[in-house]
């Protein structure tokens, strides 16, 4: 009798401890949903160190939320002693953060792509003039840049006039502002 009762407070205590980590989890995915951004943004980096995909915020939550959920089910639905239950939900949150890490956090890292550049990418690059640029001031030109186009302040580097629809070469940048040759075309 007195053994029952111990074995009840254990699986009381056990499923205690599995529905601590499956409420965990799911309110851990709420707030990173509602307040992910904000919170990234206040903490500033400070997980940054924790760089391996097997340390990743989803992948550590995920396999809590498992590992609680799976220890729930196999308490109330199967006859296992309290250890085998452990080691299943164990098993299966180990699983889930591998599958996890596998399935999406490696193909999103191989996805990602970056817009963004620096003034000092487009020297080399070749652009349109959108707005003329006289032998002694500034005008516009058009270059691709990351995954667009940008408009950027120009001049000519020997300083030249050059109309619109020119086809032109950053040559440098300085103070902000791209100094352009005229692009000459190859005869073939």
């Amino acid at each position: 009798m007195q053994q029952e009762k111990r074995k009840g407070k254990e699986a009381a205590l056990m499923l205690g401890w599995f529905w601590g980590c499956l409420v965990f989890g799911v309110l851990f995915a709420l707030v990173t949903v509602l307040v992910g951004d904000l919170l990234g943004d206040a903490l500033g980096g400070l997980f940054d160190f924790l760089s391996a995909d097997a340390f990743q915020p989803m992948v550590l939550t995920g396999a809590v939320t498992v590992f609680g959920g799976a220890g729930i089910l196999l308490t109330r639905y199967t006859a296992l002693a309290p250890g085998s239950v452990v080691l299943g939900a164990g098993a299966a949150g180990v699983l889930s953060g591998v599958a996890i890490v596998y399935g999406y956090v490696k193909p999103m890292r191989r996805m990602e792509t970056s817009v963004g550049y620096s003034l000092a990418d487009l020297k080399g690059r070749i652009g349109e003039v959108l707005v003329p640029v006289p032998a002694a001031g500034y005008g516009e030109v058009l270059i691709r840049a990351g995954g667009g186009v940008t408009n950027q302040i120009a001049a000519s580097l020997e300083q030249e006039e050059l109309p619109s629809g020119t086809r032109v070469v950053v040559v440098e940048v300085k103070e902000g502002t791209l100094l352009v040759s005229k692009l000459e075309e190859l005869d073939s």
